[in-house]
């Protein structure tokens, strides 16, 4: 895919024009304070889609969700229209509604840069209704808001792969784009399919386990330069599928999770491409403090918590060959100090390989800011189950809407 595929910003004169925006601000949040904790998201689009658009001349409207309702982190968006004013470099307006008559007036009263945050869209119950966008088009939000604007531009990568109205439902309404974080997001991932760019070595931890299995089966299907260094669950799932006995703790582990059901489809990754997949040769267990043993000495009855530093070594060698890395998520618990050492030494070797290195967003992204590293890697993804669903080969609803929105534009044209 490549940015031919859908309109960009480059495609639109925005000067004047009303530019509804959804990016994907969605933030940790302190528990007690209820303040923002990591802000990366905030700049990511405050300095590039939502500066350009205001610096081009447009009114521009964003609108984001926070959190689920019932969790500590679903709150009102009104701190993070502060956030996002120091870095789209003026005030970021908050409304606090989605739709309504004082919305309808904010949006009548904007002139030419100006900004505005609406409210989290999910106090609106109908935004997390997963349905087609031509249903998403009738609901309430996407009828009072679209009448109101000109363009649409989608730049909420980290939610690519929901089908949700705020997110479809006014691509089917409006002219529409994908904004620079999409953009930049697409580009980047983009690149591990390039032939140019292999050999690729991708490695997989603990998060979203049966996602990265989908990524693993569509990478196996679609190359023959790729390897795959496997850590934490990932890990043990591989191993028990070459038949290893992890241990009736770690097992509980997987079927807790629901993860023994995705046996069957490690087996048949490990039968046709078990030379492409890497899994450790020693382990790092729980033992009061951190206890290496090879995987010869399975089963154990200690939980398995990091890759031991015989597996460090050898995965240090393979990445040495790579034109391009991809971190999906930390191979240990890397939460405790004892069990960091494998994500740890493996990042910071990658940091100083001259391939073009990629991390997935979430927990690994965090541990390269942690480490000091980040500006050693070239691409840190927004959205870790996004990047996941990208490279599985999925279609995901708002990169098909974006690609229809193109196509709805070439028809009018004609």
């Amino acid at each position: 895919m490549t940015m031919k595929n859908f309109l960009t910003l480059d495609d639109f004169d925005l000067k004047g024009k009303k530019v509804l925006v959804r990016v994907d601000i969605n933030s940790p949040i302190d528990a007690v304070t209820k303040e923002i904790t990591d802000d990366e998201r905030l700049m990511a689009h405050g300095t590039t889609t939502i500066k350009e658009l205001s610096e081009k001349g447009a009114r521009v409207i964003i609108l984001s969700h926070q959190g689920r309702a019932g969790d500590s982190d679903f709150i009102s968006l009104e701190g993070h229209a502060r956030c996002l004013s120091k870095y789209a470099g003026k005030e970021v307006k908050f409304i606090d509604a989605v739709f309504g008559k004082s919305v309808e007036n904010a949006i009548n009263e904007m002139r030419n840069g100006d900004i505005i945050l609406l409210e989290n869209t999910r106090f609106y119950s109908e935004e997390t209704l997963e349905r087609p966008p031509d249903a998403l088009a009738h609901v309430h939000m996407v009828r009072k808001l679209a009448p109101l604007v000109d363009i649409f531009v989608n730049d909420a990568f980290g939610a690519i792969h929901r089908q949700q109205a705020s997110l479809v439902g006014f691509g089917e309404l409006l002219p529409t784009a994908a904004g620079r974080v999409v953009e930049k997001e697409l580009m980047a991932l983009n690149r591990v399919f390039d032939e140019k760019m292999k050999p690729v070595v991708f490695v997989f931890g603990g998060v979203k386990v049966d996602d990265s299995v989908k990524v693993i089966k569509n990478i196996m299907k679609n190359g023959s330069h790729e390897k795959i260094l496997t850590g934490g669950l990932v890990a043990n799932l591989f191993l028990v599928a070459k038949g290893y006995d992890i241990g009736s703790a770690n097992m509980e582990i997987l079927k807790g999770k629901g993860l023994d059901k995705l046996i069957p489809a490690a087996k048949e990754i490990i039968a046709g491409n078990g030379h492409r997949i890497e899994t450790p040769v020693d382990l790092a267990v729980r033992d009061g403090e951190r206890t290496e043993i090879s995987v010869s000495e399975l089963p154990t009855p200690l939980p398995i918590s990091d890759i031991g530093r015989e597996t460090v070594g050898r995965y240090c060698k393979i990445l040495e060959d790579a034109k391009t890395i991809v971190f999906s998520s930390p191979v240990g618990q890397y939460e405790d100090e004892r069990f960091r050492y494998g994500t740890k030494r493996l990042l910071e070797f990658a940091s100083q390989l001259e391939a073009f290195k990629i991390v997935g967003g979430g927990h690994i992204a965090e541990t390269v800011n942690s480490l000091g590293i980040r500006d050693k890697f070239d691409h840190i993804s927004t959205g870790g189950r996004a990047t996941l669903y990208h490279l599985s080969g999925e279609k995901t609803p708002v990169i098909t809407m974006l690609q229809k929105a193109k196509e709805k534009l070439e028809k009018q044209k004609e």
